[in-house]
């Protein structure tokens, strides 16, 4: 090679540590390698095979199980971001699911639908669920309500012999007979949220009627396929791994990043039979608000949605408040950027037809009401969900 050639650019050699296997988290990792030329190389923990002596230039690692993995990943000294918050004293940058925001969305889904029994199902020590459910308690609270917390880590009747299954569905079984109907539950993850489903059907008890169950991760096999198909959050892995490999890229080329976790928001509530309920007991009240779920893309005033109710304005905005939990306005406008965060990371819409689609008057109104209520602009929404570059891998989720 002549002295005037460039040399040719080194490729990474990027490790995955991860131990588990999600195809969205590695899509979007796959994804950020394939438009970075990296060489990925296998995720030999998956077989629970530490790799000691490997060389590299970083590695993406799920510090969640298995103390000798986190040795590994120590001792090898390479530029690394972890997937887990397990071990919050080990200096890795880090990008999380924004459990919080998940609380949230969960928790608004069942307020809005008339509930006043709510509670969270985790059955171990795990710092996601914690944070679920820490998460949905607080906004639960917020609502002037209470949220019972079923751990069945905590409880006397836990266990780790040979029956362990049998008496977990025994407690849970209990736990959910004794509790106050109908029941709005959210579960630490979609398998948690099986596991109450089908306790459920033991025990004869009507879901969605009288336990409305949301899970978490949108991860179950066959949904559609389900009797009762069950509600979950896309939580947005592929963004997840894709801010990952994005970081770690960053942290091989010398930068400096931020110490502070990077939380990335759910894409949504796939909202499906396990809790498609609605249980207020004002037959007005719950067709104004079946009316504003369907054509909130539409002009809706107070003045409409009483007639729809059959009541006066005065009388319909008591009993929506009382009901709901919240003013007719701020439904609608919670429902409409909702919509719009939707349309936002699963179109190419311009932001003025999104406006439209969503019942707002102007692209100005738009940008400020949804500047309000996320405290982004819907361009940064947009931009920082990274839906631009995952739009398409995004859709093997739905």
């Amino acid at each position: 090679m002549s002295a005037s050639q460039p040399m040719p650019a080194k490729t990474p050699r990027v490790l995955l540590a991860l131990g588990w296997y999600d195809y969205r988290l590695h899509s979007g990792i796959e994804k950020y390698a394939q438009e970075h030329h990296w060489h990925l190389c296998s995720d030999v923990t998956r077989e629970r095979v530490v790799p000691w002596g490997w060389e590299g230039d970083g590695i993406l690692a799920w510090l969640g199980i298995g103390d000798d993995l986190a040795e590994f990943v120590l001792d090898a000294k390479k530029p690394t971001v972890d997937f887990s918050f397990r071990r919050p004293q080990l200096a890795f940058p880090r990008v999380l699911v924004d459990h919080h925001a998940c609380g949230q969305l969960v928790a608004d889904h069942f307020l809005s639908r008339g509930f006043k029994n709510f509670a969270f199902y985790s059955d171990r020590d795990n710092w996601a669920f914690e944070e679920g459910g820490a998460a949905f308690t607080q906004f639960i609270t917020a609502s002037g309500n209470t949220c019972q917390w079923f751990r069945w880590h905590l409880s006397p009747a836990y266990n780790t012999g040979l029956y362990q299954w049998r008496r977990k569905r025994d407690w849970l079984a209990s736990e959910l007979r004794h509790a106050s109907k109908p029941l709005a539950l959210f579960a630490a993850s979609d398998d948690h949220a099986l596991e109450v489903l089908e306790t459920c059907e033991r025990l004869n008890l009507q879901v969605p009627d009288q336990v409305s169950i949301v899970g978490m991760d949108n991860s179950l096999l066959a949904v559609a396929s389900m009797t009762t198909p069950i509600s979950s959050i896309n939580t947005n892995l592929e963004l997840v791994g894709y801010r990952g490999a994005e970081i770690l890229d960053q942290l091989m080329r010398g930068r400096t990043v931020a110490p502070e976790p990077v939380r990335i928001p759910p894409l949504e509530l796939i909202v499906r039979k396990s809790s498609d309920s609605l249980m207020i007991p004002h037959p007005g009240i719950a067709r104004s608000l079946r009316h504003i779920w369907s054509h909130c893309h539409k002009p809706l005033t107070v003045n409409d949605l009483a007639g729809i109710a059959s009541m006066s304005v005065r009388s319909f905005y008591q009993a929506f408040t009382q009901h709901v939990g919240r003013p007719p306005g701020e439904e609608i406008h919670r429902v409409r950027i909702e919509r719009a965060k939707k349309m936002l990371h699963e179109t190419s819409h311009k932001l003025e037809s999104i406006a439209s689609l969503c019942g707002y008057g102007s692209a100005n109104s738009f940008w400020v009401a949804f500047k309000m209520s996320t405290g982004m602009t819907p361009a940064q929404y947009r931009k920082d969900l990274g839906i631009h570059v995952l739009k398409q891998i995004s859709k093997k989720t739905h």
